[in-house]
């Protein structure tokens, strides 16, 4: 290659892949703006002519076209059923508008043509019998399951009769919309919530201490005023080498996640197997061994539920050994000397007695981590689902920060969602202007995180407290959208049962009927799957588009969106733009709102993005952006903090009374803090292991190739435990502790300590009898039964969930008969083995009834209103 500078021409000569491209491009990088012609024709930072040509006559640049007999359509997967990531799939239907097929799009930068098992089978879950085709109302009791078919009129009437009729005799605040999964659900049941029913009380449903990615985004937002992730090149349309800028990590750490199988926080496990291949060394943090960790440098076996104290562990090496970064901790952090000397209670030797990794290990792990430039940590859901989620998530921002891995090529890069268009939780929150209706949030009293906006929503636990006692207020209808909580999402599954019951309206919004909507709801109506709306996903870059592969609906389906819209025209048409009546005409109308303009200054609509873009628009993405005032509303210089620094000393946490430092706190139940209970019960279970057929609740139908390959709920043990409990691989076992009972198949797995236990969640039997006492068998294999709710961190987050305690003991049968099968018990008792939660009392106790104290340790609604009045 010439010395001389090269020409743009020059450039697009020359093979994309390798190092020559890569070298031609820094070289051309000299000259800004040639390069601002490059990036806008190339697709680098703006619009993305597809940089990837694989067989372009097959997969041209547009976003439909016609293969043969078939239309093909190029769209994104994301709703349910399907995961956070987003992929990029083309779906091919026949003349009638069926799915017949689906493929990964092969010229997509962001998934490369690669698919889940779950994409590719998805013909058979939306063409599926089982699917919830019509709205249907009760007609008998509660757990009857029951129903009769209705139009969407009448459905319509029937919730606007309810919303009313609540509005007019408790207030607003009494309706409370709760999500699973978010996926494009986010913005419709946020803003139906906000302009259709006036209150704000939204939530995940029931997941105790809303432990699903919140605690890590609050943190965030606390001490550095925005989000991070680990970079894998993922948010510009050149990738990995073809990037000039882009540097690949030394280390990363997998922290808490089985990316390769669960994908999870819109990061797709691929990236890391990519940046594999070109050099990249792995530390993995994690109970198991995992494909990925079998691939690590290191793999560091944790206690679970100790994670906090690795990191302060990891932190005390690098400080004490001066492997930080001191340009970056002296120019651009808060509160080092204080962090340094709070480390240096958690020494290796210490940590290694907690955590239950061998001290050199920890030492290693440590050196590893800190000598590489750059490193990046990549971490997941077992850092929320401790009690001290927000302090594990402070720690491992710490342990980040000190090491000046933020905010650079191939380190932990902050970012904001596609075009800062607002399409999660705070969608229509500006329909409560002039309410006091955020002020009346559950849960804003008692937490400042919630009460600061930290998190665009209610505290889920104090939504369970209220529906049990009514205080500070009732809550008199649920809108539970693509959930299905006494399956997956809610902890205490038992207890949630016993409340839910006693909702005077509730509405579930679903693709199938689930045990949520056998036992409680009044009236259960049909969204659509992603084949089947038009949307837009801006989860980070790229904005990406949802594009219906056909207007012929499934039956009488309809997308969250376009249901939200029906029933704002006919509930609260004053708040609905007339000409909004398709869930396309919501997204242009959202683009405008929110002033997203294309590259040219003139507006972005949907139609647009398609277009011109292929369903993909990018844009500009920058490293560093503290040093240039790319993070604060003033421009200037820093993070968006008190303080302006990326703060190790939490100025807010302060502020609040809480512990300004990361910290390490025992489990509510432990070896150590607990050892009475550890007697009786010496496992640790720790539950919510990912396997590549499931996503959570969903793909449970037995017809399903997912379900083919996975029939039966499986728990991994280790081959001395279960031979010491006479267990063989293969056998059904009960798993129990002081709160309740369940059971699944063993698996015998030599990776784990012989102290642990992994159980799998979201099981249900779609096979099974839906009417009570049966309830498709949702309580039966329920790791949830064993897990408490309202036992939350002083800020609201976390929640001991992948750390609790308990033995095992094999099903025979003579503990296996029908009335032994904790779905019966449940349904007829309400609990799975009698009123227990005697070692292992919530901390909903401490002070949220002062005139309530139950001797027992548990919360029982039929003893609290014999001495209460309902409201």
């Amino acid at each position: 290659m010439s010395e001389e500078k090269l020409s743009v021409e020059e450039v697009d000569s020359i093979s994309a892949d390798g190092k020559t491209a890569n070298v031609a491009m820094k070289e051309l990088a000299s000259d800004d703006e040639q390069v601002g012609d490059f990036v806008r024709e190339k697709g680098i930072a703006y619009g993305m002519p597809y940089n990837n040509t694989y067989n372009m006559d097959l997969y041209p640049d547009q976003v439909r076209w016609q293969e043969g007999d078939l239309t093909a359509t190029r769209t994104t997967m994301w709703s349910g059923p399907g995961c956070h990531s987003g992929c990029q799939i083309i779906f091919y239907t026949d003349e009638d508008g069926k799915l017949v097929k689906t493929e990964g799009d092969p010229n997509s930068p962001l998934s490369g043509g690669r698919l889940c098992m779950r994409c590719l089978e998805l013909p058979q879950m939306v063409n599926s019998e089982r699917r919830l085709k019509w709205p249907v109302k009760r007609v008998g009791e509660r757990g009857e399951g029951k129903w009769q078919r209705i139009s969407w009129d009448e459905a319509y009437d029937l919730i606007i009769e309810n919303v009313k009729r609540i509005q007019k005799d408790y207030g607003p605040e009494c309706i409370v919309s709760m999500i699973g999964t978010g996926r494009n659900v986010s913005q419709a049941i946020a803003h139906n919530q906000y302009a259709n029913f006036g209150g704000a009380d939204l939530t995940l449903c029931f997941l105790s201490g809303d432990s699903c990615m919140l605690p890590r985004t609050a943190l965030c937002y606390v001490i550095m005023g925005n989000q991070w992730v680990a970079d894998f090149s993922q948010f510009r349309a050149r990738r990995y080498e073809d990037d000039p800028e882009y540097v690949l990590p030394e280390v990363a750490v997998i922290w808490g996640t089985n990316p390769v199988v669960c994908n999870s926080d819109a990061f797709l496990g691929h990236w890391i197997v990519e940046a594999m291949k070109r050099g990249t060394k792995l530390i993995t943090v994690d109970p198991q061994l995992t494909w990925i960790g079998a691939r690590s440098e290191m793999w560091l076996r944790l206690r679970p539920g100790t994670d906090a104290a690795l990191a302060l562990g990891m932190m005390n090496v690098i400080i004490n050994e001066d492997l930080y970064d001191h340009e970056f901790v002296e120019n651009w952090t808060y509160g080092f000397e204080a962090l340094a000397e709070r480390v240096q209670e958690y020494t290796p030797e210490r940590v290694a007695e907690i955590t239950w990794i061998p001290e050199d290990q920890i030492v290693a792990a440590a050196r590893m981590y800190a000598q590489a430039k750059p490193a990046t940590v990549q971490w997941g859901l077992a850092v929320d689902m401790a009690k001290i989620g927000v302090i594990t998530a402070h720690a491992i921002a710490c342990l980040v920060g000190i090491t000046g891995n933020i905010d650079i090529p191939g380190g932990n890069v902050l970012v904001d969602q596609a075009a800062s268009l607002e399409f999660g939780y705070n969608s229509g929150i500006w329909e409560l202007d002039g309410t006091d209706m955020v002020a009346k949030r559950l849960g804003v009293d008692r937490y400042p995180l919630k009460k600061y906006g930290f998190t665009a929503s209610s505290q889920a636990d104090s939504i369970l407290q209220a529906i049990e006692t009514e205080e500070p207020h009732p809550v008199k209808m649920l809108w539970i959208e693509s959930a299905n909580p006494i399956a997956n999402m809610g902890q205490d599954a038992p207890r949630l049962y016993r409340a839910l019951k006693t909702i005077d309206f509730l509405v579930v919004e679903d693709l199938f009927i689930t045990p949520t909507a056998v036992a409680f709801a009044d009236l259960v109506i049909p969204c659509a799957m992603s084949n089947e709306r038009d949307c837009i996903r801006v989860w980070f870059d790229p904005l990406r588009t949802l594009t219906k592969a056909s207007d012929k609906p499934f039956y009488e389906a309809k997308s969250d969106e376009q249901i939200m819209i029906e029933l704002g025209h006919r509930i609260a048409p004053e708040k609905w733009p007339e000409y909004v009546q398709t869930d396309r005409d919501y997204m242009d109308w959202r683009l405008e709102r929110d002033g997203v303009l294309d590259t040219d200054g003139t507006q972005m609509t949907m139609d647009r993005v398609e277009e011109k873009y292929h369903g993909m628009w990018y844009h500009k993405f920058r490293y560093k952006k503290y040093e240039i005032g790319g993070l604060r509303p003033d421009g200037a210089p820093g993070f968006m903090t008190p303080t302006g620094r990326y703060e190790l000393y939490c100025t807010l946490f302060a502020a609040f009374g809480d512990d300004p430092l990361p910290y390490y706190q025992e489990p509510p139940t432990s070896p150590v803090s607990t050892p009475e209970l550890a007697e009786k019960y010496p496992l640790i279970i720790t539950t919510g292991k990912r396997s590549f057929e499931f996503f959570h609740s969903e793909w449970r139908q037995p017809e399903t190739i997912s379900r083919q390959l996975h029939p039966d709920p499986m728990f991994d043990i280790h081959p001395d435990t279960a031979a010491a409990y006479g267990i063989i691989d293969g056998d059904w076992v009960w798993i129990e502790n002081q709160m309740g009972k369940m059971k699944q198949r063993a698996r015998l797995n030599p990776s784990l300590d012989p102290r642990v236990i992994s159980t799998e969640h979201g099981w249900w039997f779609p096979e099974r009898e839906p009417a009570e006492p049966s309830l498709f068998g949702v309580f039966d294999s329920n790791p949830n039964n064993l897990i408490p709710q309202c036992e939350n961190g002083t800020n609201g987050y976390g929640a001991p969930i992948k750390c609790a305690m308990g033995t095992v003991y094999k099903v025979t049968p003579e503990n296996d008969a029908p009335e032994d099968q904790p779905s019966y018990q449940v349904c007829t008792t309400g609990y799975t083995h009698g009123k227990t939660h005697l070692s292992d009392k919530p901390s909903f106790y401490d002070g949220w009834t002062p005139d309530y104290e139950p001797a027992e340790g548990f919360f029982d609604i039929e003893e609290y209103w014999k001495t209460h009045e309902r409201k």
